[in-house]
């Protein structure tokens, strides 16, 4: 990172940032969930990194082979990317912090992932063109809107998320797991089953004959 990667960070929070950029356990608060106030401390420090990050995305979504897309991304988030893991440009995230991929993922282009409350990605796992895991909610109380819900999404080993699925807070893909093309998944899916539709529910297990 050079020094046109720079943030512009205000007086108040620079320390604060600074000691984000160490250690991101700082944003315990956002990964243990639950109500996040607009005005968390933690929370304010997280736009630094929204704004840092919005900064970036156009150089990652402009780049011209793998391995740059793969070093850029690890930048957003980081944290290195292993090298059998790839990933299709235009990808997209308002933060990344909170993004861990294990080892030969395979993430299509167009993805979008809102990772605030945490998005882990394990082994061999394939996600198809434009998903969206969405990690970020809102309370329905009117007078408490701009407030945040965070709660973590989990996508277990070898599962398929097929293209255009949307995976909602709070829900774990189980191992081997296929979610259809178009799916909305607002609860957890069991190990070895297929699941579609919106919402999605469940629509057979799966065999080692298929």
């Amino acid at each position: 990172m050079d020094g046109s990667d720079t943030v512009h960070i205000t007086n108040e929070f620079e320390s604060y940032f600074i000691d984000m950029i160490k250690d991101t356990t700082h944003f315990s608060a956002l990964l243990a969930g639950g109500i996040i106030p607009a005005d968390h401390p933690q929370m304010l420090a997280a736009w630094e990194f929204v704004h840092r990050t919005i900064k970036l995305i156009p150089a990652l979504n402009a780049s011209t082979d793998i391995d740059e897309i793969r070093n850029r991304l690890a930048d957003i988030m980081g944290t290195e990317i292993d090298k059998t893991t790839t990933i299709f440009a235009p990808f997209y995230t308002n933060f990344g912090r909170h993004i861990r991929l294990g080892k030969g993922v395979f993430i299509n282009h167009a993805c979008s992932f809102l990772d605030l409350g945490g998005i882990t990605i394990e082994d061999d796992v394939l996600v198809g063109p434009r998903v969206n895991l969405v990690t970020e909610n809102h309370p329905l109380d009117p007078s408490q809107r701009k407030n945040l819900d965070l709660k973590p999404i989990r996508i277990k080993r070898n599962a398929w998320i097929g293209a255009g699925a949307t995976i909602l807070p709070g829900v774990t893909i189980g191992e081997n797991s296929i979610v259809a093309a178009g799916a909305v998944v607002n609860k957890d899916v069991p190990d070895n089953t297929i699941v579609g539709g919106i919402p999605a529910k469940l629509i057979r297990s799966i065999t080692a004959a298929g």
